[in-house]
């Protein structure tokens, strides 16, 4: 019998409410288990580095330090540590900048709670993936800030004919399950090549991978 393993939590938000009300919604998963409560970006730092959670859901709005600077000064210390941004706003620039911060997700607060375990299992399993609207606002960002050069070269591409393979349909917005059924190839086997593809490139997630992509010409726009 396969033990399930446990994912390590911690709660950031300002709100007792909203802490309590995120408490509650985890309670239903057995799975997931809550190992600390931060009310501040401070202490959310403080108990990142006193309890290595392995999972921070992050409340975007806080005083002093908000969510995604919070989010960024973790991310440097703990690389590791999956971080989803939560927010009552559906505004894709919140979305865009929290991903650029490092954060490996994004939830609306109002989302019906039935969605959240599936969404934060994909999060913890590195499957999430880039939607077709995320990837249009990479291309529209590149669009508007062109390169100072012309004479702007694209450095070398170190990734294997597979690896480029997999790089560009992450870039359209599929997730690893239908990459594999796509290209015939286990899941297993596709999150393999991606943490080589990542690793190879220093990337920190999928978006900023598709942008990287994008920005030296291995994917077109």
């Amino acid at each position: 019998m396969i033990e399930t393993k446990i994912t390590k939590v911690l709660i950031v938000d300002d709100h007792a409410h909203a802490r309590e009300a995120i408490r509650e919604q985890l309670s239903e998963y057995e799975d997931f288990t809550i190992i600390g409560e931060a009310r501040s970006g401070e202490e959310a730092i403080f108990l990142s580095d006193q309890l290595h959670p392995d999972l921070i859901l992050m409340d975007i709005n806080m005083p002093d330090l908000d969510g995604l600077k919070t989010t960024k000064l973790i991310k440097e210390r703990h690389p590791n540590i999956k971080i989803v941004i939560l927010t009552v706003s559906e505004d894709s620039t919140h979305l865009f900048e929290a991903l650029k911060q490092g954060a490996q997700g994004f939830l609306i607060k109002k989302v019906n709670p039935g969605d959240w375990y599936p969404y934060l299992k994909s999060v913890v399993s590195d499957n999430i993936p880039v939607s077709y609207e995320l990837v249009n606002e990479v291309i529209q960002t590149i669009s508007s800030h062109p390169r100072k050069s012309s004479t702007h070269t694209h450095p070398a591409n170190p990734l294997s004919q597979r690896e480029m393979e997999i790089l560009k349909l992450v870039a359209k917005g599929y997730t690893n399950k239908e990459i594999s059924n796509m290209i015939f190839i286990s899941e297993y086997t596709v999150k393999n090549h991606l943490k080589n593809i990542t690793k190879k490139l220093d990337i920190k997630n999928r978006v900023h991978l598709t942008r990287y992509a994008i920005e030296n010409g291995w994917v077109e726009q």
